[in-house]
C-alpha cells in the first residue's frame, strides 16, 4: 500500500511559478513510476507529466512541455512538478498518482495509486 500526499498548491499571477510536491509513504517509491495529472474546472482529468522510477524516462504532455519539470528524489520518496510561466489555463486540482513496475504509462486506469491533490489558481 502507497499513500502520496500532494502539496505546494495555491494562488499565483499569471506568469508566475509554483513547486508540487508528492510525498509517497513506503519502502517501494523507487518501485514506481510516477504521473501527474491535473482536472481543470468542468473538465475531465489529463495528463501532465511522468517520470520513470529511475528518472531515466521523462514525458510531458504538449500544453506543458518547455514550462514545466517533472523530478524525483527516491531518498525522500518525493516527486516534484516545478511549474513556471503559469497561465490561467493550468488552473486545476493537480494529482500524483505511481504505477508499479517497468512499464510506463500515461493512463488513468493504469494507475495504482493516487493522491488527493493539491488546487492551483492562476489569476490573470
Amino acid at each position: 500500500q502507497v499513500q502520496l500526499v500532494e502539496s505546494g498548491g495555491g494562488l499565483v499571477q499569471a506568469g508566475g511559478s509554483l513547486r508540487l510536491s508528492c510525498a509517497a509513504s513506503g519502502r517501494t517509491f523507487s518501485g514506481y513510476n510516477m504521473d501527474w495529472f491535473r482536472q481543470a474546472p468542468g473538465k475531465e482529468r489529463e495528463f501532465v507529466a511522468i517520470i520513470s522510477r529511475s528518472g531515466s524516462i521523462i514525458y510531458y504532455a504538449d500544453s506543458v512541455k518547455g514550462r514545466f519539470t517533472i523530478s524525483r528524489d527516491n531518498a525522500k520518496n518525493t516527486v516534484y512538478l516545478q511549474m513556471n510561466s503559469l497561465n490561467p489555463e493550468d488552473t486545476a486540482v493537480y494529482y500524483c498518482a505511481a504505477k508499479w513496475g517497468s512499464i510506463i504509462s500515461r493512463k488513468e486506469d493504469d494507475m495504482d495509486y493516487w493522491g488527493k491533490g493539491t488546487l492551483v489558481t492562476v489569476s490573470s
